[in-house]
């Protein structure tokens, strides 16, 4: 899975909070790059320029771009040398469940704002949409979580070789305050 692309695109966030979750799980799923439409996430950022920075160490390397358009500014860049796959994440009629669908190799995400849903011309252009089957709309910073993990799961169950090491992965990625051991 490393030599895959793995994009997220947000359409007008405006919590800086959910991006600051976003990019700590786009740090923990070795994401490549966040990129966000509109301008209410930087108006956010500047109204409050003292919040905590939510997204980690993890996540420091990770570019967090905004763009004017996911479609011109990220598909049409990435989907020709890449071969990236558009999968949209939103409550859509004949959507595909989560848990049946197959992740693209490379892939840009895209989610709707917090208090909206993706445009049906930015649905019409995905390569596929999927939802996730909950009671109710999750936050988009659980969504991309959720997302995230279930491509890497099917990733791990598809490759015979599996994840390294758990004793190598925890004592690797664990905050640098954890030092427990299970007897």
């Amino acid at each position: 899975m490393m030599d895959t692309k793995i994009l997220i695109g947000l359409i007008n966030p405006k919590s800086p909070d959910n991006v600051n979750s976003v990019m700590r799980a786009a740090g923990n799923f070795r994401v490549n790059s966040v990129f966000y439409t509109g301008t209410r996430y930087p108006r956010a950022v500047k109204l409050h320029p003292g919040m905590v920075n939510m997204s980690r160490k993890v996540s420091q390397n990770i570019p967090l771009t905004g763009v004017n358009s996911l479609f011109s500014d990220v598909v049409d860049t990435f989907t020709q040398e890449e071969d990236m796959k558009v999968v949209c994440v939103e409550f859509a009629e004949n959507a595909i469940a989560l848990p049946a669908y197959q992740h693209p190799e490379n892939a840009l995400y895209i989610l709707g704002p917090e208090d909206g849903s993706i445009s049906q011309d930015v649905i019409d252009k995905a390569d596929d949409v999927v939802y996730i089957p909950t009671n109710g709309c999750m936050n988009i910073a659980a969504t991309v979580n959720v997302v995230l993990y279930d491509r890497l799961m099917k990733a791990v169950l598809a490759n015979s070789s599996g994840l390294p090491d758990n004793n190598i992965l925890i004592r690797e990625n664990r905050d640098l305050n954890n030092r427990l051991k299970v007897s």
